[in-house]
């Protein structure tokens, strides 16, 4: 229990990082190509941010698979922690009448869709061999 206590707050540090580039891709991207198509690009660059920070700071390395397909099965496995999310962050839209709803939207996504893509993470992708 220990470990699964560190690694959870390991992973809500990294999820901090993932928020802070979910949010700056959102604003970058928004722009071009509205705040909803530019929320599912921005969720892609902060699952990339977080799967290379989980893979190296939360999680002992597993060596199961090549990087790609440990990158595709995180990518794969966040999509019901995603749906949570970008459900959140809709109806944060659609709820607040605020400059700052974009931001909390995707902060509220994030806090909502942890527990789903912690436990994808921990027992999916980053699962450790067996015997080890």
């Amino acid at each position: 229990m220990k470990d699964t206590a560190r690694q959870l707050i390991r992973f809500a540090l990294v999820g901090v990082a993932g928020l802070l580039v979910d949010v700056a891709v959102l604003y970058l991207l928004a722009p071009l190509c509205g705040w909803y198509a530019g929320r599912v690009l921005s969720f892609i660059a902060a699952a990339t941010c977080t799967w290379l920070l989980n893979r190296t700071f939360t999680f002992e390395p597993t060596g199961h698979a090549p990087v790609w397909r440990e990158y595709l099965h995180y990518l794969v496995s966040m999509l019901g922690g995603a749906a949570v999310n970008y459900l959140t962050y809709v109806l944060t839209l659609h709820w607040l009448d605020i400059a700052a709803a974009p931001a909390v939207g995707v902060a509220l996504g994030s806090l909502a869709g942890m527990t789903v893509n912690f436990t994808a993470a921990r027992y999916f992708v980053f699962r450790p061999r067996k015997g080890s």
